[in-house]
């Protein structure tokens, strides 16, 4: 938000700080050169309005951008922004052109009823009766991949194999789908499979209004029985900001009619949903919390009853990784029995293994499958998965560390020949504001503080930072916007990708005072709030 006028201040400041005619030693000449050259830089690209402006919205990668030149040098920052945009779909579009996006499924199903529900005096006497007998009795895989064919169009390849008891067959499905304007797309499909004959589809979306829209899907399955129609319309509405109402009305095979309420907001995801249909008709309820930690916490529960039953779930996910997410439920139901579900999402892959307990309901599947998976996750996260992220943070700091050590080291000069560049200020400065019982900074260190107990063991990594952040008083006040403070004159990143802070210790009117910052928080001094207790 700085005007014109307070950027040919700072300029001429930092100009008097770095000129090279100040200085007669040779090397902080030519130390002095190199900054007054980066400081004339800075000035060249925040003097003119547009640059500017892309800098304060994109920073260097936006002066990096090429097509900069065919821009119109009398546009505003909202109009650079939206060029800026264009110009980044450009690329993303030549990105996709390369790019499958692919999703798949596996599935695998386990029949574990024999660990809780066995004839024992009938196998007494079969070879092997005494061990439990768990049995995979299903498998589905399903995979799927994109590819861009213009800026609208885009060709969707998917295919799946499924088999059960000994059972089984597969399809292959493509699709075929344009975006035909901002409010809608359409999209045709053909499939086949040998299961089932040939299969024709389309799929239709369009924003009615703002806040709503309508979907239509369309098909005819070929089969030795003839061919079966089918029809799928779902309207939906934005009841508010995060509440969504649905109607759906499917008409074919398994006709039905649905409405749910869908209301998704930062810690908690709500349904409520009631169908009505040949053969199934239901009412369901399901809440999920969502816990607002590093680890994406979530616990769900849910109540369906229906024409076929009741069945309650409940369970929880967890994030295990950058790309995986774990997730366990338990479902216990009549006639249904007790069921646990386990779900790994890894990036675009989805792992599910659905595990059947019991045809029954038994307190004891009940107990081991809501136990069982906490004790193991807690045993893992402890003993595998924790290690080896920390291992892995470990390595990209690492590597991090090598790929920026040369710019590091040279900023790290920098900053040493602006500190020795300061002196002469900063003693100017500090005569001044004693002389009027000013500002002054007695100490300042900047990088990573070890305060918690916990990481003890981990090395503290900080700079003195003195000499530089008192050069940056004016009129016994300093104020620091929020940004990084490796960025400022005679500092440097001393731990690249680690978490920094700013500690300073300072007196005011001969009282002293202790602040700590975080590395991007703004910061302005003097205050009251920072003072030391005399009595402390």
């Amino acid at each position: 938000q700085a005007s014109q006028e307070e950027l040919k201040a700072a300029y001429r400041r930092l100009c008097m700080l770095y000129h090279p005619d100040k200085h007669r030693d040779p090397e902080l000449k030519t130390q002095a050169e190199r900054l007054f050259n980066l400081v004339h830089q800075a000035y060249e690209v925040l003097s003119d309005p547009q640059t500017r402006a892309i800098y304060d919205i994109y920073g260097r990668r936006g002066l990096e951008m090429e097509g900069w030149e065919v821009v119109e040098r009398k546009r505003t920052p909202a109009e650079i922004r939206e060029e800026f945009e264009r110009l980044q779909r450009e690329r993303e579009e030549r990105r996709l052109q390369q790019r499958t996006n692919p999703k798949g499924t596996i599935s695998v199903g386990i029949d574990a009823t024999d660990l809780f529900d066995r004839y024992d005096e009938e196998y007494e006497d079969v070879p092997g009766s005494s061990f439990p007998q768990i049995e995979i009795n299903k498998m589905h895989i399903s995979q799927s991949i994109e590819a861009p064919l213009t800026a609208t169009d885009t060709a969707i390849l998917s295919g799946n194999l499924s088999t059960q008891n000994g059972n089984g067959g597969g399809s292959i499905n493509l699709a075929l789908r344009r975006v035909t304007s901002a409010k809608g797309w359409g999209e045709l499909e053909f499939g086949a499979g040998d299961l089932q004959g040939p299969l024709f589809g389309l799929k239709i979306f369009r924003n009615l209004t703002p806040r709503c829209f309508i979907t239509t899907n369309c098909a005819l399955q070929f089969s030795s029985r003839g061919i079966r129609p089918g029809l799928t319309t779902v309207l939906a509405r934005n009841l508010d900001k995060n509440t969504m109402g649905y109607l759906q009305w499917r008409w074919g095979i398994q006709s039905a009619m649905n409405t749910s309420i869908v209301r998704d907001t930062k810690t908690s995801h709500f349904t409520v949903a009631l169908q009505l249909g040949i053969p199934h008709s239901f009412m369901m309820v399901s809440y999920q919390h969502k816990f607002q930690d590093e680890d994406q916490t979530r616990v769900k529960g849910s109540l369906k009853a229906g024409f076929f039953g009741t069945i309650v779930e409940y369970g929880a996910e967890r994030k295990i990784s950058r790309h995986s997410v774990l997730g366990a439920t338990v479902s216990v139901g009549v006639p249904q029995g007790v069921s646990l579900k386990i779900k790994l999402n890894r990036a675009s892959q989805t792992y599910f293994f659905p595990v059947h307990l019991t045809d029954q309901l038994l307190p004891s599947a009940v107990f081991y499958a809501t136990v069982g998976p906490l004790v193991i996750y807690f045993a893992m996260h402890r003993l595998i998965i924790k290690p080896y992220l920390r291992a892995q943070k470990e390595r990209e700091l690492e590597k991090q560390r090598e790929n920026t050590a040369s710019d590091i080291l040279q900023k790290k000069q920098e900053a040493e020949a602006a500190v020795r560049l300061m002196q002469e200020s900063v003693r100017r400065i500090i005569e001044a504001e004693e002389a009027r019982m000013g500002l002054i900074i007695v100490n300042a260190w900047y990088g990573k503080f070890v305060n918690d107990n916990s990481r003890k063991n981990e090395k503290v990594k900080v700079i003195d930072v003195t000499v530089p952040l008192q050069c940056l008083v004016k009129d016994s006040k300093l104020i620091l916007t929020e940004a990084s403070k490796a960025g400022l004159p005679g500092f440097y990143d001393p731990c690249v990708g680690e978490e920094k802070s700013l500690k300073v210790l300072y007196q005011f009117r001969g009282v002293l005072h202790q602040v700590m910052s975080a590395d991007n928080e703004a910061l302005r001094i003097p205050k009251q709030s920072h003072r030391i207790d005399a009595d402390g």
